[in-house]
């Protein structure tokens, strides 16, 4: 199965709340990696969008999602969007994250994304504040939908 995210909204490619992050970004975070972020997109970009591939399986208590980008931690599953920031080297560091929380996924919505062979994420990456969002992120922030892989 796949796993897309649709974000759309960007903070931009600085922050008032964060006076030293400049050069902006948001990409998806690789397992226990958090200084390897995958597809990076510009904090003023119109759009972002990842395609991320993982696997199921049956669990005790519904699908078990699992993958390279899918962290499991304090028994949920979750995507890290992680944001990060450049200094006048380049080097980027993570400064915010968000988590797309699977837990907060229907189940018959992901039983069907088993299915069809995708699960499609929806969301603004722009919290109330106009910062980056972050923090455990689940309906309304998100809409999860089943829908046909490519």
């Amino acid at each position: 199965m796949q796993i897309r995210i649709e974000a759309s909204h960007l903070p931009g490619r600085s922050s008032s709340a964060f006076a030293d992050a400049v050069d902006i970004h948001v990409g998806v975070q690789a397992k226990d990696r958090p200084q390897e972020v995958t597809a990076p997109h510009a904090g003023d970009a119109p759009s972002a969008r990842w395609t991320l591939e993982c696997t199921t399986a049956p669990g005790p208590d519904g699908t078990v999602v699992s993958g390279p980008c899918i962290q499991h931690r304090f028994g949920s599953r979750f995507v890290y969007l992680s944001w990060t920031t450049a200094d006048e080297g380049g080097t980027a560091t993570m400064f915010r994250r968000a988590k797309l929380m699977l837990d907060a996924v229907s189940p018959d919505v992901l039983e069907a994304a088993v299915r069809s062979g995708r699960l499609t994420a929806r969301l603004r990456l722009t919290d109330g504040q106009g910062q980056p969002l972050c923090g455990a992120v689940r309906p309304p922030l998100v809409t999860w939908t089943a829908e046909q892989a490519d």
